[in-house]
């Protein structure tokens, strides 16, 4: 708060009084306290946000142990260019390139495609999310119970796979639908040599069968 003072010099009448300003910082200070004070409540109450992510492992892993998870199970999704996702169920069938499928990221795409594949997880993460909506349990038995719904046999294991086209953002798509969908079980893996073919074959419609075909009846 600003406050003028006035000052006198000499006595004579006529002259003019000098006036001098003086700023009072007092409220100042309360205010930067309060301010101080606001921010340290606000940082200790904001909790990062995390998401847990299994990396491929620097050992190198044969394609016979990668598929030993239950053909059942097993969804292997591969993220290409321009936004393209494909996918296909158990092992993959190299030889066939209409087993590989192309989806979107959309509600129609693949959360459809994952919904299905998990449909009785995602049902029981419902009825659990309700109950701790209406406070019929704590966010510690939520935390417990989720975990054990989530162990259901029955569940996809999903297995992430992206292209040197694909994006981080794709990448992050593809995981954000693991949450959404309720996926306990999936991982980044390295694209193998026979996931290459299978999406070089499905995009050129099966034309690089032909030529190992062609090329072993030529040798036959």
């Amino acid at each position: 708060m600003a406050e003028i003072q006035e000052k006198e010099k000499g006595g004579g009448k006529g002259k003019q009084k000098k006036k001098s300003t003086h700023i009072d910082f007092t409220p100042m200070v309360d205010m930067n306290m309060l301010l101080i004070t606001f921010f340290m409540l606000c940082t200790s109450l904001i909790k990062p946000q995390t998401m847990e992510i299994a990396m491929p492992s620097k050992d190198k892993v044969s394609e016979e142990e990668q598929n030993k998870v239950q053909d059942s199970r097993a969804i292997t999704l591969i993220l290409d260019g321009d936004d393209k996702i494909y996918y296909y169920l158990g092992e993959g069938d190299y030889e066939n390139y209409q087993s590989l499928v192309e989806t979107n990221y959309g509600p129609n795409g693949l959360r459809s495609l994952l919904l299905n594949r998990n449909k009785k997880v995602v049902e029981e993460m419902k009825e659990l999310k309700k109950k701790r909506l209406d406070l019929q349990i704590s966010e510690e038995e939520f935390t417990t119970q989720s975990t054990e719904i989530k162990k259901d046999k029955s569940s996809p294991v999903v297995m992430i796979k992206a292209t040197d086209a694909s994006n981080y953002k794709n990448l992050i798509d593809a995981l954000d639908e693991m949450q959404i969908c309720s996926i306990s079980t999936y991982a980044i893996v390295d694209m193998s040599e026979g996931d290459e073919f299978l999406l070089e074959n499905f995009k050129s419609k099966g034309a690089l069968t032909k030529e190992i075909d062609t090329g072993n009846n030529t040798e036959s």
